[in-house]
């Protein structure tokens, strides 16, 4: 099993950064590779549009709105992965100077090496980070850290 994750600090609040990222639906009001979302069981599924038209279906495994996190697996996606598990969470730093969002996930390539699925998996992360930073303050160069285990 492999694992991907990214964090980025935000000049925001948690929850002002919640409000925006905090919906399982709500990809498209902030990553710009995510044109369309729509949801099916009682909210539980998406069903994402990407940029190139590539479709992706994601199923809520758990919802902490107290918390401020998700998780999520995917369903069914053109990705060379499987046993897809990822998180997202927003959390404040201390002395309330911003926040701080996580999005890590687990997977198991099929078809490819463990460094190339989790280059693939890093990339959707670093790329939704960097967009939803831009969100905020759009001139301004965050810092993303990144990790990458195989």
């Amino acid at each position: 099993m492999a694992l991907a994750s990214a964090s980025i600090d935000l000049p925001v609040s948690g929850d002002i950064t919640w409000q925006l990222i905090g919906g399982f639906n709500s990809l498209p009001d902030w990553s710009p590779n995510i044109t369309r979302s729509e949801t099916t069981e009682g909210g539980r599924v998406r069903h994402l549009a990407t940029s190139n038209g590539v479709t992706i279906v994601e199923r809520l495994e758990k919802f902490d709105n107290t918390g401020r996190s998700y998780s999520y697996s995917i369903v069914q996606a053109p990705f060379p992965i499987t046993d897809y598990l990822a998180t997202i969470s927003v959390h404040n730093k201390a002395g309330g100077s911003g926040c701080r969002v996580d999005w890590s996930g687990t997977f198991t390539p099929k078809g490819v090496s463990e460094s190339e699925a989790s280059k693939l998996v890093q990339g959707v992360f670093e790329d939704g980070l960097k967009a939803l930073a831009a969100r905020f303050a759009p001139s301004k160069k965050f810092g993303l850290s990144a990790h990458v285990v195989q």
